[in-house]
């Protein structure tokens, strides 16, 4: 199986969005997941244990040419477990209006998540530690989301569950489960 977080149109909204799925290498591709013409997936991750399980993170937006619109009710977390066929939202803990979402799979451990959250307010670095059931905020640092557009990335350490790094204008790094970070040059 493969699988494609899609963004669709960049400038407008797109039946296109969301994600797909392909069971025979790429040859074909049946959409498993769509939220509205405005929400994008934003990102997607497969619990590395098990890859029946998976986590999605959509941003409803729309790029005109006179405003970029950021966030609203598309936006959200979404997980299967029986790979892709059924999805349910997992954003308890989450602020009710997100933005961009991105979102990953601690290696060492699967039931921790990461999720970088665009939100105005409550956006930030949310951890879950009951495979996405509940979120907790860990950090609403400006540092690791001050260009949600262009740099929100998330990714959790292969080997130490509470280590966690960030992506946006500068890298950051965490190694006590995201409550304080340090720039990676």
């Amino acid at each position: 199986l493969v699988y494609v977080a899609a963004q669709g149109a960049a400038y407008g909204e797109s039946e296109d969005r969301g994600i797909y799925r392909s069971n025979d290498g790429g040859d074909t591709w049946q959409k498993v997941l769509y939220v509205s013409p405005s929400a994008s997936a934003s990102e997607l991750a497969m619990d590395p244990t098990n890859p029946r399980i998976l986590y999605a993170g959509f941003w409803d937006h729309v790029r005109y040419p006179w405003q970029v619109r950021s966030g609203g009710p598309g936006s959200g977390l979404w997980k299967s477990t029986d790979g892709g066929d059924t999805w349910e939202a997992v954003n308890e803990g989450l602020p009710e209006e997100m933005g961009k979402t991105a979102v990953d799979v601690s290696p060492a451990n699967p039931h921790h998540l990461w999720a970088m959250i665009e939100a105005d307010p409550g956006g930030g670095l949310y951890r879950s530690d009951d495979a996405g059931a509940s979120w907790t905020l860990m950090t609403g640092d400006w540092a690791l989301r001050a260009r949600p557009w262009y740099y929100t990335e998330v990714f959790a350490d292969p080997q130490d569950e509470n280590t966690v790094y960030v992506l946006n204008a500068p890298m950051m790094k965490s190694v006590d489960a995201g409550r304080t970070f340090t720039r990676v040059s």
